[in-house]
């Protein structure tokens, strides 16, 4: 026999509070769940100043308001400095100690363009210590330096180009060897000049204006060709990129390859170049000669070569490696040795030296190859094909443009 167990009554409070759950009719009211913001117990269908308290609740002092974290201090970026409207001279300070001309004047004034910068140093508009100074040299502090007016590009977007415009990217857009998000490579065609001079009407560092982006960056040029010299030139499309692949040609870890045909066949076979060149200039022009250690504007040229092919013993095709990067380098080197590039206007010293039949009077030299760190790791290799005169020739010779090419493990120095 089965005996029920009678339960206590329940205290009054709790009764009360129970019977606050159920309406008139003693259904559950259905009333969404809430939660008090200062995480006390959930209430169903009354506002909390509705709630009547119980005999336990004991109201929770109000916590002190907490004070707004202030502002944060926003550093104002420094104006730009203006640019000089007549010929000032600064002195080079000791953070500037050892610095390029050319990146102390972007240091100095950003916002200069490349081609600008270029342009008064080649024209002697730019002196240092009284002297005419090349864009490589390096400064010392305390130096003076003398600048001239400067003008500073007027910025573009990337809005619609003008039909001019859009037929120059494109141009340039199908010399594209390889690119990516930080570099470009482009197969520079012979004849087109890097940078602008007097009398050029059109060159690469004019056509990057066609390809700024949306921010109004531009891409920029890192390392120079000769205007008659075709193959591989090295474009930085960021700032971050420039910086670092203009220190791999300064640290001298871009390996370049270039490819030549040259008047007679250099013995040994195989050699290094070292010499010192200055330049001489004139009004019309300026050249590379061999110079002694210790001559003004000597700067120290170091190239390896080696014979790939020869043809009959009149002509030969070598393979070169430039560990310096002096102007016109490769071109006075082998004139040196008394093998000058077949088409060279300028150092091909040959009297009564005739052209064999069907071959052009025109540079044959070739940046074939440039091996160069990545910005963002690794490294890119990159292969120019021969231009079209060279080409010619190298079909006239029966030379075989895929065979191995010797230099490629040439010494570093």
């Amino acid at each position: 026999m089965s005996r029920r167990v009678r339960k206590p009554l329940a205290k009054k409070s709790e009764r009360e509070d129970k019977r606050g759950r159920f309406d008139k009719r003693g259904k559950n009211s259905s009333v969404k769940r809430s939660t008090d913001k200062r995480g006390d117990k959930p209430s169903f269908g009354k506002r909390d100043d509705e709630r009547r308290p119980s005999a336990k609740f004991q109201p929770r002092a109000a916590k002190p308001m907490r004070a707004p974290p202030p502002d944060p201090i926003r550093e104002e970026k420094p104006a730009r400095p203006p640019l000089p409207t007549k010929v000032q001279t600064v002195v080079v300070t000791p953070d500037e100690n050892n610095m390029r001309v050319d990146r102390f004047l972007e240091h100095r004034f950003p916002g200069l363009s490349f081609s600008h910068i270029q342009r008064i140093v080649r024209k002697g508009e730019l002196r240092v210590n009284g002297k005419r100074a090349d864009s490589k040299d390096r400064l010392e502090e305390g130096a003076s330096v003398r600048i001239p007016p400067l003008q500073l590009d007027a910025p573009k977007g990337g809005g619609e180009l003008s039909e001019a415009a859009s037929k120059t990217r494109e141009a340039l857009r199908d010399m594209i060897l390889f690119e990516d998000a930080d570099i470009m490579v482009l197969n520079k065609p012979a004849g087109l000049a890097v940078q602008g001079g007097s009398g050029l009407s059109k060159h690469v560092d004019q056509m990057l204006e066609t390809m700024r982006d949306s921010k109004g960056q531009r891409p920029r040029l890192v390392h120079r060709l000769d205007r008659e010299t075709s193959g591989c030139l090295l474009i930085a499309k960021t700032r971050f990129a420039a910086s670092a692949l203009t220190g791999s040609f300064r640290h001298r870890s871009a390996r370049k390859i270039y490819w030549a045909l040259v008047a007679g066949v250099p013995k040994p076979k195989q050699g290094r170049i070292s010499t010192y060149l200055a330049k001489d200039e004139s009004e019309e022009d300026s050249i590379m000669r061999v110079a002694a250690h210790g001559d003004e504007g000597a700067a120290h040229a170091v190239t390896y070569y080696a014979v790939v092919e020869a043809s009959a013993q009149k002509l030969a095709w070598v393979s070169l490696k430039p560990v310096t990067g002096r102007t016109h380098q490769l071109r006075a080197h082998m004139a040196h040795i008394d093998h000058a590039i077949v088409g060279d206007p300028k150092y091909f010293n040959k009297e009564n030296w005739e052209l064999p039949g069907g071959i052009q009077k025109r540079l044959h030299l070739l940046a074939r190859r440039i091996v160069i760190p990545h910005p963002r790791g690794g490294f890119i290799d990159v292969t120019a094909p021969l231009p079209p005169h060279m080409l010619q020739s190298w079909n006239l010779l029966g030379l075989e443009s895929d065979r191995f090419d010797p230099i490629e493990n040439a010494p570093e120095d």
